[in-house]
């Protein structure tokens, strides 16, 4: 019976393989003969060659863990000489599989099919309740048990679909390298269960490049040929090793001693580089070079896309791989990851080329969110001086008044929910329906001296300072950036209720700033107002842009011709470039198509770092989502929170899908394929109603008031002004909520 399952199992990885191909990020991994090779690279790792992947279970980001998909996921999208990493555990027949928690309830639905089978073992000293393989014959799992993701941040989708794996289906899936790391010797010991006959066993099946154990006993009884590596796996620092009874910390001080019996050693990522409290890093540890001068490589543990690092990486996983493998002092021997694609791309594409290379000819720019405004508080000074260090060729600035006539940055003229204004002027509070349904504390009520009182939220850390239109432009000129680009808001409301002339103020500034009569750096007037983008139309050097805030599916040739009228340019949400449905991308719209037939750019707003705002066929990645909209969705300009992550994914040489010398390329998701990949239609979320177009009336603004004189006893203040094109009252979807996902996972159907 288990030899037909077996069967069963290699069938089902070559039908998977089928389904997933069309999924796959990957260039060829074997570049043609002929073509000129890149210089190797020289790592500081113990052997001196290029740092390991090692997958945990496949593409258990993505998948669940060690299922044929996520191992045939993971091939495809990684470097060559990955290697998949599987936790054993043991039936009471002796037959291994591949799951990391002991507890079976926590990643396969066997609570559902063995409702009475939940026991409580001793496991390493402490009392463990749960369902345990050693208390099933592997016929039992292998027939009616199938695996879950058990990350509520991880999609659902492929619940229930696949069986669990064994050690022998994995091997049989034609991977680089194989690592087994056994967790629990002594508990299997304690029932009866051999685990040391079972991997002696499995030596003679088939090629075992590693294995760890956290158990030293473990390591000492086994026998290896050459080509087996032995690893001791550090758990926490607290936490006792069963066999010394000493703790891991403790262990970690004389690496001497593991080198009488081990390789190498694998540690939690906090080892090496701790993070403080705050989620700031700490100072280095000096365990890698200590290690290598012994002779034992190290690899470190822990790295997934969707859990929040250390606030030094600025949310961008590839960050925080660089750290260890690209810095002046060390490099670790390899990284185990859930997420095999974005070490792959840190190691094979951002390491050793910190200062980039210079963008293609024609490439997309990057333009600055408020700034870098996933770093530092958007629109302050610090905001724009980062910017432009991490390679903005665009840094924006959104003009708001003061009612004493002061134009300054700040991405909204309600100070409410970036700044302290609350505490200081809660009697300034006012409703103001023509700029938003919700009451606030506004620019225009305030004097330019009460808002350089105010402080960013603490949560901000308070740190940076308001800077007026006039600084900013100067600030500009002085580092000689690409271009700025000047965002026009509320135009009609403050001419008509507030006497404040913000296109004549923004005019002012930017000839002052004698912007108006040069071509060297690109000047970009944005609004949702058509009529404030014609009041810039005697400035040919000028490009106005339309910002479009809804999510649009399609731009009819009419419309677009009426845009033509007002734009260069248009700046849309990135929903309007690719639908999102469910925290899954279903297709590229037309949009893109539609503007370039006119010849008017688009640009996409806003991408950000944080993983809940990256939809699952992105790896949770900020580079694969900036892949999707450069390379498949053809935008002109990204605009980012984090200039960062864009100028060095543009700047690296695998963003180019032409270079086929590379070993690696960073390739756009394909919207729509994880979804198809479910044969089940009862299975995939439901299809999201379409987008509407964008229509001539979206576009089309009312001449803008003339500039009233509030300080006179004018006439009453006219009827409130139309509402901007822009205006309406649905907002874009700037990205996916935390919650939203965590509803996904639980409402998914598990069948």
């Amino acid at each position: 019976m288990l030899q037909g399952k077996k069967k069963m199992i290699r069938c089902l990885f070559f039908i998977s393989l089928l389904i997933h191909t069309t999924l796959a990020q990957k260039a060829p991994k074997n570049p043609p003969h002929d073509v000129p090779q890149a210089p190797a690279k020289k790592w500081l790792t113990h052997s001196g060659n290029q740092p390991e992947v090692v997958a945990r279970g496949g593409f258990y980001g993505l998948f669940p863990e060690a299922s044929l998909p996520a191992i045939s996921m993971a091939m495809q999208t990684s470097l060559q000489d990955m290697v998949v990493l599987c936790n054993l555990q043991m039936t009471k027949d002796g037959v291994g599989f591949c799951l990391s928690d002991i507890r079976l309830e926590n990643s396969t639905n066997i609570a559902l099919v063995y409702p009475k089978g939940q026991k409580t073992y001793k496991v390493n000293g402490k009392d463990v309740r749960g369902w345990f393989a050693v208390d099933y014959v592997a016929d039992e799992l292998l027939s009616n048990v199938t695996l879950i993701q058990n990350i509520f941040s991880r999609p659902s989708l492929f619940d229930s679909l696949y069986p669990v794996s064994t050690i022998e289906a994995v091997q049989d899936a034609n991977i680089s390298k194989f690592w087994l790391n056994v967790q629990y010797d002594a508990f299997y010991t304690q029932h009866k269960v051999s685990v040391l006959e079972y991997v002696q066993a499995a030596l003679k099946f088939a090629p075992i490049e590693i294995i760890s154990s956290p158990e030293i006993g473990f390591l000492k009884s086994l026998k290896v040929n050459k080509g087996t590596k032995l690893i001791f796996e550090f758990l926490d620092a607290n936490e006792v090793e069963p066999t010394t009874n000493q703790t891991y910390g403790s262990i970690v001080k004389d690496l001497a001693r593991v080198k009488s019996f081990a390789s190498g050693i694998v540690v939690p990522k906090g080892y090496i580089w701790p993070v403080n409290p705050d989620k700031y890093l700490g100072a280095p540890t000096t365990l890698v070079s200590d290690a290598h001068k012994l002779g034992l490589e190290v690899y470190a543990s822990g790295f997934a896309n969707d859990i929040t690092a250390s606030y030094n990486y600025s949310y961008d996983p590839s960050n925080e791989y660089l750290q260890f493998i690209d810095n002046a002092e060390f490099s670790v021997d390899g990284v185990i990851t859930d997420f095999p694609p974005t070490a792959s791309q840190a190691i094979a594409c951002f390491a050793q080329n910190r200062n980039g290379t210079k963008p293609r000819k024609g490439q997309p720019l990057v333009i600055s969110s408020n700034g870098a405004s996933g770093v530092y508080p958007g629109s302050t000074d610090l905001s724009y001086h980062q910017a432009v260090e991490d390679g903005a060729d665009i840094i924006d600035c959104s003009v708001q008044m003061t009612k004493d006539g002061v134009a300054f940055c700040l991405d909204s003229a309600d100070l409410m929910g970036d700044t302290t204004a609350m505490t200081s002027f809660m009697s300034r509070t006012s409703s103001v329906p023509e700029i938003q349904n919700n009451s606030g504390i506004f620019s225009f009520d305030l004097s330019w001296t009460e808002i350089q009182s105010l402080k960013q939220t603490p949560a901000k850390k308070n740190s940076g300072k308001f800077i007026t239109l006039a600084e900013f432009l100067d600030f500009a000129k002085a580092k000689a950036v690409t271009g700025v680009l000047i965002n026009i808001q509320n135009a009609a409301y403050l001419a008509s209720k507030k006497g404040l002339d913000i296109v004549g103020a923004v005019n002012t500034a930017l000839s002052n700033a004698t912007l108006d009569k040069q071509s060297t750096q690109q000047i970009m007037i944005q609004s949702d107002d058509s009529s404030v983008l014609s009041k810039f139309k005697h400035v040919p050097t000028y490009k106005r842009v339309l910002f479009i805030n809804e999510k649009i599916g399609n731009a009819p040739k009419q419309t677009v011709e009426e845009i033509k009228k007002y734009a260069d340019a248009v700046n849309v949400p990135r929903s309007s470039v690719v639908e999102i449905s469910d925290s899954f991308a279903t297709r590229f719209t037309s949009v893109v198509k539609d503007m370039h037939a006119a010849n008017i750019s688009v640009y996409v707003h806003v991408l950000m770092n944080e993983f809940i705002n990256v939809p699952f066929d992105y790896f949770s990645d900020p580079t694969v989502e900036l892949a999707t909209y450069v390379q498949g969705g053809l935008v002109d300009g990204v605009v980012t929170d984090y200039p960062a992550t864009a100028s060095r994914y543009l700047g690296s040489p695998c963003s180019n899908p032409d270079d086929t010398s590379l070993p690696y390329t960073i390739l756009p998701a394909e919207p729509g394929a994880l979804v198809d990949s479910v044969q089940n239609p009862e299975a995939k979320p439901p299809a999201a109603a379409p987008l509407p177009p964008l229509e001539v009336a979206d576009v089309v603004d009312p001449p803008l008031p003339p500039v009233t004189n509030v300080a006179t006893n004018g006439p009453p203040a006219a009827a409130p002004a139309p509402p901007a094109s822009g205006a309406l009252a649905n907002v874009a979807n700037f990205g996916l909520s935390l919650v939203a996902i965590l509803v996904f996972s639980v409402l998914s159907v598990r069948h």
